[in-house]
């Protein structure tokens, strides 16, 4: 049984989107903006399973928000990647047949690429220890995995905790290590096109980009080339060394990251507050013409937005219109709309992407 999706009513579906970015940004003179579709199915590189089991047999199962007692019980997911639909059934039998990997295991992430790799991860209720990796090992030869084993206070790692992800921008090709239970962009060939659209709107550029909730240098690592220096803020740690990896791996040097909250970096770039994890780096010696920021959904916080309209252009990627909505009605006084986007992430959902580029008011 496959999730209930309809590609052919995908088009339908991103025009009352484009409509309600449309009517949200109205108020702003927006101009139209332009839209970025998703492929109509194996566009999600990321998946998450509980196992059901009916008569002792376990099957991947999905459930209704709001709703864990009626399992959808599936084989297939259509909306994931080939590569995790490939994997799905094999694994399960392989895990059936052996009761080491299979003995209270209750739930199953996929990792995948557009580069080709896997990763896997077994969620357990139950200890696991050398016994389990003995058997784990036999299973990631045999499908040419990653895989990872998790119980209560435990992982297991076999071989390394992240995938290697190859994305291709601007006719340059950008590595990106990307760890397992970390946050990476989903949709991965929308994930191009919205790395592809910031490269634009940003330019080329002699003057510094500072850019707040940098993750693991998604948007990093292709902005760097577009401008003469870039201080990137992080606050989760894992992000921070994933980007520190990915800084190195693509041989950028132009790039300082420092992992302060955006609420820090307010007090620093004002002189409010000194960080001992800003030590050796003189913040006077920056030009910042440009910020970039990609925020939580709640959006940018009220500090931050003062912050902000410092700056004479903000580069902004919101995964919620309306709270991008709320703070372009703080900044309209001092900055305008010249470009937007939609960037169609989560097809057959209301969730969508969105990017303008905000300038000074002359």
């Amino acid at each position: 049984m496959g999730v209930s999706f309809d590609p052919s009513g995908y088009e339908q579906q991103l025009a009352a989107k484009r409509e309600r970015l449309t009517e949200l940004l109205a108020p702003f003179s927006a101009p139209e903006p332009a839209v970025f579709a998703s492929p109509r199915e194996h566009f999600r590189l990321r998946a998450e399973f509980r196992l059901w089991y009916q008569e002792g047999q376990p099957h991947y199962a999905m459930f209704e928000p709001g709703n864990n007692r009626q399992p959808i019980l599936i084989e297939q997911l259509p909306i994931a990647s080939r590569r995790i639909n490939e994997l799905m059934m094999p694994l399960l039998e392989a895990c059936k047949a052996d009761p080491e990997l299979g003995r209270r295991l209750f739930q199953v992430e996929f990792l995948t690429t557009l580069s080709g790799e896997a990763l896997v991860t077994l969620c357990y209720h139950r200890p696991i220890d050398e016994q389990w990796d003995q058997a784990a090992r036999k299973l990631a030869e045999q499908l040419n995995i990653l895989l990872i084993g998790r119980s209560r206070g435990r992982r297991r790692v076999l071989a390394r905790d992240h995938v290697l992800e190859e994305l291709q921008v601007d006719g340059r090709t950008w590595r990106y290590q990307q760890v397992e239970g970390g946050f990476t962009q989903p949709n991965g060939v929308v994930n191009q096109h919205m790395l592809s659209w910031a490269l634009e709107a940003a330019g080329h550029n002699t003057d510094d980009l500072l850019e707040l909730y940098c993750g693991n240098g998604n948007f990093t690592l292709p902005l760097s080339t577009r401008f003469r220096r870039v201080l990137a803020t992080e606050l989760s740690k894992s992000s921070v060394r994933s980007a520190l990896e990915n800084i190195a791996d693509n041989q950028v040097e132009n790039v300082t990251l420092v992992r302060l909250a955006s609420e820090e970096v307010t007090q620093a770039l004002t002189g409010v507050r000194e960080f001992r994890r800003l030590q050796g780096i003189d913040l006077s010696g920056y030009q910042f013409g440009t910020v970039f920021v990609d925020p939580p959904r709640a959006g940018l916080d009220p500090g931050t937005l003062e912050l902000v309209k410092g700056y004479d252009r903000i580069l902004y990627i919101s995964c919620n219109p309306e709270t991008l909505a709320a703070n372009i009605a703080e900044l309209q006084a001092s900055h305008r709309i010249t470009r937007c986007a939609l960037f169609d992430q989560f097809p057959y959902t209301h969730h969508m992407e969105a990017g303008v580029l905000l300038e000074r008011r002359t």
